[in-house]
């Protein structure tokens, strides 16, 4: 890379490196102390003029483009080698400004299963809650001792159409009794439940918002548009390694350095904080030799463990008119008012994000006519998937309309009505990396996910598309209106066994956008582990990783309150280990 010139530096106590979600939490609880300099180096531009942030239904329209990392993943053997786009905000507040909004925690034991100290189950609901700030509905139950009141993240509940209620009733029918809140308390495996979205009054609430608005400070410097290309390191004479600064290029091609007095945070995701590290010459020496890197720290964890949740979209027509929202945007000239009404008056479609009800399932019982699930090793008091019987196998929704991802486009026109039933599989066995393309920060790096690629995590998934597909075709409130499959010349509505889902998920099985685990904490006796569990980086000073490539397991939930979650505890142990109470 030869920049075009190089700019004069600038010093702050600290510079945090990705705007995103857990970047800006940390920021703006850093600002927190007094006579504290903050520097936020965001690749890309501010969010503040992007409507399809600010409005909920306009999330896609944020992808292939500027505001997008637009990675594209490696093929995947087990999913008919196709490669699958792995979208990414690229802008002030990054994916929690295009996500689905999902306020999804996981359970408690999640975070126990972790085994480390700062990180429990319980510190970890703590930090989730202090995010927040929880608007409640007449109509929802909520549990209150779990939810947040003062948190710059607005939270409420989602009113649901009437397919939602249909699909309600019939997970009720099928054996998942209603928990209202069970996404929220982290203590149901296995039930149905209402989730609370990042949306209030019409508008998504983002990462952004814990450092503009109204919690605005004036010794955070907030630079957009700027990649960050690798830590500065000095070397002491007996060899110590510390992170003094980093260089950075700017859009127009500029690179520039900035100094930190006290610490480098890297919280740029789970895609893009690994390369950082690798360009710095810390990461698996063999690996930075390919590119001509010196190795200054040989750490073999660095963008290995890459984790994610596999998910399907199962879509059925639907034989009344009245039950999906799809006529409130395929249908005739209906996009145009539905945008119209969204910006009148903040209400209709595009202020929601179109997910319904969400349920949890434990599969056990419904495996153990398979020879691999009830052979394959597993430790004392948990199943093949490493599971305890208090965590769930698959999570199971539905959505309000067609769409989803842009390949998605078999759109019902008018007359015709559609929703899907989305599979997801928690806790994969198969695990992928991150490794560089290039030593060019301009450059995406290699993602391999390595998606099934454990006969087991197939076999779950296929089970769990089978049960959503139960749940559809068969529970109590939706059997009598699913008209069929959708696209209609598709028949998987007829499908009974594993192995036809498993076909189907071959074909079908994509991204649920929840990449992590590629810069992983561990405990003093894990080689592979990239940081402590106060995320600091192995054999560097004042070097930290906070965001979700840090978790060592995936949660079984979503990641969204996972990175609020690793901001917030990130801020607390910066500030004790700099000694402010």
């Amino acid at each position: 890379m030869t920049p075009a010139r190089v700019e004069q530096e600038e010093t702050y106590d600290y510079i945090i490196c990705g705007g995103g979600t857990s970047g800006c939490v940390i920021a703006g609880r850093l600002a927190e102390i007094p006579n504290t300099s903050i520097l936020v180096l965001e690749a890309g531009p501010d969010h503040a003029d992007l409507e399809n942030v600010h409005m909920p239904g306009g999330w896609s329209a944020n992808f292939d483009s500027e505001t997008d990392w637009n990675i594209i993943g490696e093929p995947q053997s087990a999913l008919n080698d196709r490669s699958v786009k792995h979208s990414r905000g690229r802008f002030l507040g990054g994916s929690s400004g295009v996500n689905g909004t999902l306020c999804i925690r996981g359970l408690k034991t999640d975070y126990d299963d972790w085994g480390l100290e700062e990180w429990t189950g319980e510190k970890m609901w703590g930090y989730m809650a202090k995010a927040e700030t929880f608007h409640p509905k007449p109509w929802f139950q909520e549990d209150k001792s779990v939810h947040g009141t003062s948190g710059p993240l607005h939270i409420a509940p989602h009113d649901l159409p009437p397919i939602s209620e249909l699909v309600k009733e019939s997970m009720i029918d099928r054996g998942l009794p209603f928990v209202p809140d069970m996404f929220t308390t982290g203590e149901t495996p296995h039930g149905c439940g209402h989730v609370m979205r990042t949306i209030h009054q019409g508008i998504r609430s983002t990462a952004a918002d814990f450092i503009t608005k109204g919690f605005r400070r004036e010794n955070i410097t907030i630079k957009t548009d700027v990649t960050v290309d690798k830590v500065i390191l000095s070397k002491a004479d007996d060899g110590e390694l510390t992170a003094t600064g980093v260089l950075a290029l700017s859009k127009e091609g500029a690179q520039v350095s900035y100094k930190a007095r006290k610490e480098v945070i890297l919280s740029a995701g789970a895609y893009c904080s690994p390369p950082i590290l690798l360009r710095s010459g810390i990461g698996p020496k063999s690996e930075l030799q390919k590119h001509g890197i010196e190795c200054q720290v040989d750490l073999p964890g660095v963008g290995k463990n890459l984790q994610d949740h596999v998910l399907c979209f199962i879509f059925y027509e639907v034989s009344r008119p009245d039950l999906t929202l799809d006529a409130q945007v395929y249908h005739g000239t209906s996009a145009a008012s539905t945008y119209k009404l969204y910006k009148d008056t903040k209400t209709g479609l595009l202020s929601t994000f179109p997910f319904g009800m969400f349920a949890y399932s434990r599969l056990s019982d419904r495996l153990q006519d398979s020879p691999l699930w009830t052979s394959a090793p597993h430790p004392p008091g948990r199943d093949a998937m490493h599971l305890s019987a208090a965590q769930p196998h698959a999570e199971i929704w539905n959505t309000e309309l067609y769409g989803g991802p842009k390949q998605l486009t078999d759109f019902p026109t008018d007359g015709q009505h559609a929703f899907a039933m989305c599979p997801l599989l928690f806790s994969q066995r198969s695990r992928g990396s991150v490794t560089l393309k290039s030593k060019d920060c301009r450059e995406n790096p290699v993602v391999d996910h390595k998606y099934l690629d454990d006969p087991l995590d197939m076999l779950v998934m296929s089970e769990a598309c089978r049960l959503a597909n139960e749940i559809a075709v068969k529970g109590k409130g939706t059997r009598d209106v699913v008209k069929g499959s959708w696209p209609p010349h598709l028949k998987h509505h007829t499908y009974e066994t594993r192995e036809q889902w498993e076909g189907y998920v071959r074909e079908h099985g994509t991204t649920c956008y929840h990449a992590s685990g590629t810069c992983a904490m561990g405990k003093p006796e894990d080689k592979d582990a990239v940081l402590d569990s106060r995320l600091r980086v192995r054999g560097v000073k004042n070097l930290r990783v906070a965001d979700v490539s840090s978790i060592p397991i995936l949660n079984n939930g979503h990641t969204q309150m996972v990175a609020y979650g690793i901001g917030e505890g990130a801020a607390e142990l910066i500030k004790a280990d700099a000694g402010v109470v």
